[in-house]
C-alpha cells in the first residue's frame, strides 16, 4: 500500500522570525518513502536540517515578513497492516530496563507523574503487569476523556486532561504516557500521519496525530488511547518525552497561523 501523506502551513509575520521545525518523516521511515517529502516554502528561503537528542529530523529556516506558505506532499510505502498486538510482552522490572529507556519513566513538562502515581497505582496495580495493565491504562483514558476540537488547549497537562475529561489526541496521549511511567512503564510520545484507512465513516477533518509507545519485554510497541484499536498507516514524524519534545514548529517572534491542511490518502494502484 501507498500513502501520499503531506501538509499546508501559513504564517503571517510582522517581522523576520526564525523558525524550528518538525515537519520530516522520521528517519525510521526514509527507506519507505516513494517521493521525498521535502519542504518547500514560499517565497523560497534557505533550509537547514538537523537530528536533535533523540534523533528526530528538524529544519531552520527565518522567515520572512509578511506571508510564508510551508508545505510538503510526499508518498510513502506502507505495510498496510495494523499496529502490532502482543498480549504476553511482558513488564521489565526498573533495575532490568535499558539505560536508554529510562528517561522515558520520569515526569516531563506535560505528563506530571508526581501528581498522578496515587491515582494510578489506585487503579492499575491490581491489573497483571505488561501489555494488559497498558491496554487497561488506554481504556481508562480512552472512556475518561471526552474528545473534541474545540477542547485543544496548547497548554494542557496530562494532570489537567484527568480533571477536565476532555482534550484532543495530544491530551489522550499525555495521560496514557503519565499513567505508565508512574506504573514503572516506559513510555514516549509520538505525532505523525495518520489517516482513515480500514475505519468506517464518517470521517473527521484531517490532522497530524499524536499516539504513544510503551517498552515491553525487549521493545517498543505502539499504543493509541484515543482511538483504542489497532490502525492502519501510521507515519511517524518524531519521538520525544511529551508534546514539548516534538513541537510541529517553535517560532522566535510574533506570527499568526493563517492556514492549516493535513493529508494523509491511500495511493490509487490504477
Amino acid at each position: 500500500m501507498q500513502l501520499r501523506v503531506g501538509f499546508e502551513m501559513v504564517y503571517q509575520c510582522v517581522q523576520p522570525t526564525p523558525m524550528m521545525l518538525m515537519l520530516s518523516i522520521h528517519p525510521s521511515r526514509v527507506a519507505d518513502l516513494v517521493r521525498p517529502d521535502l519542504l518547500v516554502t514560499d517565497p523560497a528561503v534557505p533550509v537547514t536540517s538537523y537530528l536533535d537528542l533523540f534523533g528526530n529530523r528538524c529544519s531552520r529556516l527565518v522567515a520572512p515578513q509578511g506571508r510564508l506558505v510551508l508545505s510538503s506532499n510526499a508518498v510513502v510505502n506502507d505495510s498496510g497492516l495494523p499496529d502490532s498486538v502482543a498480549p504476553g510482552a511482558v513488564q521489565s522490572a526498573v533495575e532490568d530496563l535499558p539505560a536508554s529507556t529510562l528517561i522515558y519513566l520520569l515526569g516531563s513538562r506535560f505528563c506530571e507523574t508526581e501528581l498522578l502515581s496515587n491515582i494510578a497505582w489506585q487503579r492499575f496495580a491490581s491489573v497483571p503487569a505488561g501489555w494488559a495493565r497498558v491496554q487497561a491504562i488506554c481504556d481508562f483514558v480512552h472512556q475518561h476523556i471526552e474528545f473534541g476540537y474545540p477542547h485543544a488547549r496548547s497548554t494542557r497537562t496530562a494532570m489537567e486532561a484527568y480533571t477536565e475529561g476532555r482534550g484532543v489526541c495530544r491530551d489522550f496521549a499525555h495521560l496514557a504516557i503519565a499513567m505508565c511511567r508512574c506504573m514503572n512503564i516506559p513510555a514516549r510520545y509520538c505525532t505523525g500521519y495518520l489517516g482513515d484507512v480500514g475505519t468506517e465513516p464518517p470521517y473527521g477533518p484531517m490532522d497530524f496525530a499524536a499516539w504513544f509507545e510503551a517498552y515491553l519485554g525487549d521493545g517498543w510497541y505502539t499504543f493509541d488511547a484515543r482511538n483504542n484499536q489497532p490502525r492502519i498507516g501510521r507515519v511517524l514524524i518524531a519521538r520525544g518525552r511529551d508534546a514539548c519534545d516534538v513541537a510541529l514548529s517553535s517560532t522566535f517572534g510574533p506570527n499568526q497561523l493563517e492556514g492549516f491542511r493535513v493529508w494523509t490518502d491511500v495511493v490509487d494502484a490504477a
